[in-house]
């Protein structure tokens, strides 16, 4: 059994209880255990994943959240530095699922973050398990 860190960076509460539902059901149907931490925005992330993988107490995380486009360039920094972040620190061997959402608007975020739709949430949370998969396999 497996211990998996949810990061959801909680700014749209609707759409974030969707995708959670989704990663913890995921998490559960393969018999692993989770917990939940809420960071303020889709860039920290990155930095609550590496401040938590030190512990050593997580086996894998999922990051959750809704970046949905606006009038500024604030979506693309937004977007491409949280997947950076969460990028770098997977090519470190940490096992992420990214289920950080990067949308034109809310119709699109509810037909990806809704459980009997796209499951991003649900998604994101296999990955992790995959990748936790693939290290136990090269370890």
């Amino acid at each position: 059994m497996a211990k998996l860190l949810i990061v959801e960076a909680r700014y749209y509460d609707h759409l974030n209880d969707l995708l959670l539902q989704g990663a913890r059901s995921a998490i559960e149907a393969e018999g692993h255990v989770h917990e939940t931490v809420t960071v303020p925005g889709a860039l920290e992330i990155p930095a609550a994943i590496a401040l938590a993988a030190e512990t050593g107490r997580y086996d894998g995380f999922v990051a959750l959240g809704v970046v949905i486009r606006g009038e500024t360039y604030h979506f693309e920094i937004v977007s491409n530095e949280s997947a950076r972040g969460i990028m770098a620190l997977a090519m470190d061997g940490i096992a992420i699922g990214n289920g950080i959402l990067t949308v034109e608007d809310e119709a699109q975020a509810l037909a990806r973050a809704r459980p009997d739709e796209k499951d991003k949430g649900g998604e994101a949370a296999k990955a992790a398990i995959a990748v936790m998969k693939i290290r136990e396999r090269f370890s």
